[in-house]
């Protein structure tokens, strides 16, 4: 087995573990037996890997998304954890993302003025515009999926 594998089961018997094997069970609808073949690292098992709707249904569940970090790492991608909890998912859809956009880039843009105002951007200038953009980066991702559902 190859070092990618490897890494791949090792992350993927993570998420088993931290959702649980008897809730992995439930949320994937596959036995413990076939759970532990996707993370084993016996030969005759070398080619066997959770289907990727497993992963999401696990991910869903656990604390932290094990697998889709490993992929990400292998492919030299940072991920950023979105902190945000909203009251309710799924907001209103692409117009409520159109009214989202425009008052966080309103907030950027009054942010950047403010923090511009002396000629110096500043540390903690920065970050309050860095704050920003990745909410504003997020609007955009929300409005992105919208969209995509949209379309389907």
């Amino acid at each position: 087995m190859n070092a990618v594998s490897s890494y791949l089961k090792k992350h993927t018997e993570a998420l088993v573990k931290d959702v649980g094997i008897e809730q992995a069970c439930v949320l994937t609808g596959k036995s413990k037996a076939t759970l532990g073949r996707y993370y084993s690292d016996h030969p005759e098992h070398a080619e066997r890997f959770m289907p990727v709707d497993a992963v999401a249904a696990l991910e869903e569940a656990a604390g932290y998304p094990h697998v889709t970090s490993a992929l990400a790492e292998l492919k030299g991608i940072t991920l950023a954890m979105d902190e945000r909890r909203p009251n309710r998912p799924g907001g209103g859809g692409v117009n409520s993302d159109v009214i989202a956009l425009s008052q966080r880039f309103a907030l950027l843009m009054a942010e950047y003025q403010q923090s511009i105002e002396d000629g110096v951007i500043t540390a903690n200038e920065a970050k309050r515009l860095l704050k920003e953009t990745l909410s504003l980066q997020q609007v955009l991702l929300d409005m992105k999926l919208h969209l995509e559902e949209e379309t389907v």
